[in-house]
């Protein structure tokens, strides 16, 4: 069968010989922001699709499974989480997935680029349902140095929704920035961060944990889960408790698409050629 082109998105994967396409049919939004390329499209099977820099971020049919996995099993995981700091998530629906936590009191959320919210609150607006929960606060600035100013003992949990690690980004993914945040975080905090394909990034997540370790976190934990649109379908979060144990047993009370107590469990299970790291 052969394809007309010109209806298809693809994001090429160099490095793995590989890349991804979806079917698009019409451009919604297309801006230079201060920072980087945004864009909007309409496609025939995954709803909405935003990109960054050419690069996929989400789309309406799969981001459900994402925004989760980055809450909902480190949420789960502490005794009794109150105060949570999510560094980038533009898009908000992590936010969204934390405000259903009813302990949850506050929640910030900073990112850099407010362009991503504003295009998210237009075309992605049940993913920005919470944005005007009184618990929320959204900041406009750069994560690491909110970080590196916050006081001790300021958070429960920090999520680390960020993007791919080049540029400004790769900020995100050093000692000293983890370091900072486990300075932020409360004696039984936790810190959660994406950390890519473990198919195609093994050498970073594995650097990634190994940063973890050095600042002092007690244990770093991998969740896996699949995801459809990026880099080889698979993908992964790192997960460190600056506590000795994280809490389990605790039933899942909220509603979800995805996460549940059986798939809480499942994530953790670390495939053979991991082992060595995870």
């Amino acid at each position: 069968m052969k394809l007309n082109t010109d209806k298809w998105f693809t994001e090429i994967y160099p490095e793995d010989g590989c890349a991804l396409s979806l079917e698009v049919s019409e451009k919604l939004h297309q801006e230079q922001t201060e920072f980087q390329s945004l864009e909007v499209y309409q496609t025939t099977a995954f709803g909405k699709l935003m990109l960054l820099d050419g690069c996929i971020m989400l789309t309406d049919r799969d981001n459900f499974i994402y925004h989760e996995m980055m809450t909902h099993p480190a949420l789960y995981s502490h005794p009794n989480p109150k105060r949570v700091l999510i560094i980038g998530g533009g898009d908000c629906g992590c936010l969204r997935e934390v405000l259903k936590h009813q302990d949850v009191n506050h929640v910030h959320q900073v990112d850099l680029d407010e362009a991503v919210t504003r295009a998210s609150e237009k075309y992605f607006p049940d993913l920005c349902e919470s944005n005007n929960d009184s618990r929320a606060v959204l900041s406009f600035t750069d994560g690491v140095e909110f970080v590196e100013n916050a006081e001790a003992d300021s958070y429960d949990l920090i999520i680390i929704d960020s993007v791919d690690p080049v540029g400004q980004a790769a900020r995100l993914y050093s000692e000293d920035f983890y370091r900072a945040c486990f300075n932020a975080l409360a004696d039984d905090g936790i810190m959660i961060a994406q950390s890519e394909s473990p198919l195609f990034h093994k050498s970073l997540i594995e650097s990634m944990q190994s940063r973890m370790v050095n600042v002092g976190y007690k244990s770093v934990t991998s969740l896996f889960f699949p995801q459809c649109t990026y880099p080889s379908g698979w993908w992964s979060a790192s997960m460190a408790l600056k506590g000795n144990k994280a809490t389990e047993n605790r039933k899942v009370d909220i509603e979800t698409k995805y996460y549940n107590n059986d798939i809480h469990q499942a994530a953790q299970a670390v495939p053979q050629f991991m082992r060595n790291f995870a």
